[in-house]
């Protein structure tokens, strides 16, 4: 369990049969139910929206030589006359995306080299982040629909003891789901 709070739950499920079982679970699930605090044994709907995601991958970022172009200068500012005939400036350009840094605070063009890498390699890995932050967020939006009971691929109701799986035009009892017996409504995974 990741997290939990109403309205929201969110866990990770683990093992080489994870992703077989929970492929299908995605999209919007309506549910109906009598609750304890109904008088009158009226139905009430609810929808569940199910999506499932792969893991985030970490971002490790590798700059290879070719793809830098490096410019060394002299540094401005405070420094006195050693700033004035040492290049200790640093210009990187990272080829293929384009970005720039400008590195010039130190005295050693070593040390304003190393930090310009580490800036560069900071800023790639903080677009690749956003690239694959707006890749799930697609896939999560795809998945979850529109939230409408319209958009509903299963129909769990508790009081008649069913389950409907409307994509196969499957049933199974609502016990049998509860306990997890998904292979009634997917022969196939079974």
């Amino acid at each position: 369990m990741i997290d939990a709070r109403p309205g929201f739950l969110c866990f990770t499920a683990v093992g080489a049969t994870a992703s077989r079982w929970f492929a299908g679970e995605a999209g919007g699930h309506r549910w109906q139910r009598v609750p304890p605090t109904e008088k009158k044994g009226r139905v009430h709907s609810s929808t569940v929206t199910v999506v499932v995601l792969e893991p985030a991958t970490a971002t490790a970022v590798e700059l290879r030589p070719e793809d830098l172009e490096e410019d060394f200068c002299r540094g401005s500012g405070k420094g006195g006359q050693h700033r004035n005939k040492t290049s200790t400036a640093v210009h990187l350009r990272h080829k293929p995306s384009g970005h720039h840094v400008r590195v010039d605070g130190g005295r050693s063009q070593s040390i304003n080299r190393e930090t310009a890498l580490e800036l560069l390699r900071a800023r790639l890995a903080a677009e690749r982040r956003e690239a694959e932050r707006a890749e799930r967020c697609a896939a999560r939006k795809a998945q979850a629909g529109s939230g409408m009971r319209g958009d509903k691929i299963r129909t769990i109701q508790v009081q008649g003891d069913t389950v409907v799986d409307h994509r196969r035009g499957t049933r199974t009892t609502y016990r049998r789901f509860a306990r997890g017996h998904l292979e009634d409504l997917d022969p196939g995974r079974a």
